[in-house]
């Protein structure tokens, strides 16, 4: 119970803010750290003389395994708040960075990278999305591209700072430094979250007091896991989000070197990754803001649109490398926080973290599908052209699934179904 006057609540700053600066910091360190894989595979490749496709396996498998995890996570979120996760995944997966420096074959990269950095990467974003759907009424999709933003930020700054550990301390110790950052700043930043307003003893903002007035999360309305599970809306959503994954990681995992194939020197292909991250920070922001006016649908259908040019013109061209990381990190930023925003907007919140955990599974088999497919098609060969034409066609297709979510049908539950939690 909260027994602070009303004007003293109104001086006090809302502590879903400091919720979603915690997860910002969190989404900020752990992305940047993941996507620092496109600047070490040249290192790699170098030193164990591994192929495209192996190299980028052990990436895929981190997905798989990410992937998995995330409809565990997500329930675990709905049931016992993000704190404990992100605790427990800070020491995993900055342990994982630390022993990866260790590393003298495949398989050993394939279980270091590939199911622990996965482990501890899986709790990170559907916990976090969940949490500030929850924390977030009004301002919900602007309050979720700030935390998704943090992505941005970690793809804008970490990889040149890898690129220059790298040149530093050479790639071994490069991870070691990384994950001793990526431990240290995400268990600090873990021990702000809390899973829902009445854990604070107060409401969501922009909340009716008379829905929000129950003391926990499950009192929020929304549909069960069991029932949204049997509609089209949420298999529709499943896999266009499996595409996006197939689509977007390609080209992240693939275009650093790609550019140093075609000329670039390592620092300006690093740079490219900077590019993206910065605009993804914009498009994050500026589309998830927008959703909270125009809801999620069109935005997205626009979105994937926008990436299928990108991904396209990546293929068709050897320079235009700045127009397409202006295309490619504003609709690939813009579509993340539209991931969390379209199913509060669909199926309530009584089952978001469940929800959303499945549909990041979805992303994670499409993610670790796509990179493995587009290096092994280099492999066989010798060119992008292919595989790039094909992440192009399945973002379009994306899109176009999108455009096929209607909204839901009246589903009449028992009131008691409706208001407990589940």
């Amino acid at each position: 119970m909260n027994n602070m006057s009303p004007d003293k609540r109104r001086r006090t700053v809302f502590y879903g803010y400091v919720v979603v600066g915690a997860a910002f910091v969190i989404m900020a360190v752990s992305s940047g750290a993941f996507f620092s894989f496109s600047v070490f595979f040249a290192p790699l490749q170098e030193e164990f003389g591994w192929s495209r496709a192996l190299t980028s396996s052990a990436f895929s498998l981190l997905m798989v395994v990410q992937g998995i995890l995330s409809i565990g996570v997500g329930k675990l979120n709905d049931r016992f708040g993000p704190r404990i996760i992100l605790t427990v995944c800070s020491l995993v997966l900055g342990l994982g960075f630390v022993l990866v420096s260790r590393i003298d074959a495949i398989w050993q990269m394939y279980i270091l990278y590939g199911v622990v950095i996965g482990a501890g990467m899986s709790g990170a974003p559907v916990p976090l999305m969940s949490t500030v759907a929850r924390w977030f009424r009004a301002r919900r999709g602007m309050m979720t591209g700030i935390v998704m933003a943090g992505v941005g930020a970690g793809t804008m700054f970490m990889p040149p700072v890898a690129n220059w550990l790298i040149d530093t301390l050479a790639w071994r110790g490069s991870f070691v430094a990384i994950g001793i950052v990526v431990m240290v700043v995400m268990f600090l930043a873990a021990q702000f979250l809390r899973r829902d307003p009445a854990q604070k003893g107060l409401q969501p903002l922009g909340g009716d007091p008379v829905i929000d007035r129950a003391p926990s999360a499950g009192a929020m309305w929304g549909l069960p896991f069991s029932v949204v599970v049997r509609t089209r809306q949420f298999w529709l959503l499943v896999v266009a989000f499996g595409g996006f994954g197939f689509a977007v990681y390609s080209i992240l995992v693939h275009v650093v070197i790609h550019a140093i194939g075609l000329g670039l020197p390592p620092a300006s292909a690093a740079a490219i990754m900077t590019a993206i991250g910065g605009l993804g920070m914009v498009g994050r922001v500026t589309i998830g803001s927008m959703a909270d006016r125009l809801g999620s649908k069109r935005l997205l259908v626009s979105q994937f649109g926008i990436l299928s040019v990108s991904i396209f013109l990546l293929a068709a061209s050897n320079n235009a490398w700045t127009v397409f990381a202006f295309l490619f990190g504003f609709s690939f930023g813009g579509i993340v926080p539209l991931n969390s925003h379209i199913v509060a907007e669909l199926f309530g919140l009584r089952s978001h973290g469940s929800i959303l955990g499945t549909i990041g599974f979805s992303i994670g088999m499409g993610s670790a599908i796509g990179p493995l497919f587009t290096g092994y098609c280099y492999d066989v060969l010798g060119s992008y052209l292919v595989p790039f034409l094909t992440c192009g066609a399945v973002a379009a297709a994306c899109g176009l699934l999108i455009s096929l979510v209607q909204p839901l049908a009246a589903i009449h539950l028992p009131v008691a179904d409706q208001t407990s939690g589940g």
